[in-house]
């Protein structure tokens, strides 16, 4: 079970519970056992995210965790990166999705291998699923790993996947507020994208204001904006895995 979101498994399969009756009172007892209960997932969460890890290290290979609102326009990313790069470089993806293997096909047919984690009701990847989906992947030396994570931007803050490095996207079509909102997601962040900056000139959406708040709350994260139907923005972003491929892997 998860307790910082109320999702819980039973059988792969991660329900809400939402019966409760708001008029009863929690004794301090009770707290205590929730705390006890979310550190010991997160410690055992732990435990996998670091053997994830040690095979990244073992492959020489950069795992990323992206991760985002939903509509961002990660799967778009990750299309034309694999378009551009998997003549170079060997890619590998995890989709997390609820349900469907859309994401897993769109990937595939773009020209990289995918493993498609379907949640349920979880709104997140854990280290367990992401350990489970390298299994099923053919991981070559000095390849890129892309996790997808689930649409999210609070649950996904807290869960390590072994990954080398999060990258966040925020895309000008959700507001510049966004960093502010949700600082635990852009406070672990190695990277932000923002995208879809191709709409700006229909939006209300102010992009130096945007990049300040991210600043606020990060001041060391990496800032990239960018629209996949713009080939020349692009670029900064594959400089940046050419230079993480170096640093992290």
């Amino acid at each position: 079970m998860c307790v910082t979101c109320g999702c819980g498994d039973d059988t792969n399969t991660h329900h809400h519970h939402h019966n409760h009756d708001h008029t009863h009172h929690h004794e301090p007892h009770q707290h205590k056992d929730v705390i006890n209960l979310e550190a010991e997932i997160l410690a055992e969460n732990k435990q996998f995210a670091n053997q994830n890890r040690l095979f990244f290290k073992s492959k020489n290979a950069l795992a990323l965790n992206l991760v985002s609102s939903p509509g961002s326009g990660k799967t778009t990313l990750l299309e034309e990166t694999i378009k551009q790069l998997s003549k170079k470089h060997k890619i590998n993806v995890i989709e997390g999705d609820q349900h469907t293997e859309l994401d897993a096909d769109r990937i595939r047919k773009a020209g990289a291998n995918a493993y498609q984690i379907n949640t349920g009701k979880a709104c997140h990847l854990d280290g367990h699923m992401v350990g489970h989906a390298l299994e099923h992947l053919d991981i070559e030396n000095n390849s890129y790993v892309f996790i997808e994570n689930v649409g999210n931007l609070i649950c996904p803050a807290l869960f390590d996947l072994g990954e080398h490095a999060k990258v966040v996207l925020i895309s000008v079509t959700e507001g510049e507020d966004k960093p502010l909102k949700y600082p635990d997601m852009f406070l672990g962040a190695e990277l932000v994208i923002i995208t879809k900056t191709d709409l700006l000139p229909y939006l209300k959406f102010d992009l130096e204001q945007c990049i300040t708040n991210i600043q606020k709350i990060n001041s060391k994260a990496k800032i990239i904006p960018l629209s996949v139907n713009d080939p020349n923005s692009l670029t900064n972003w594959f400089n940046w895995l050419a230079t993480a491929q170096q640093f992290y892997a």
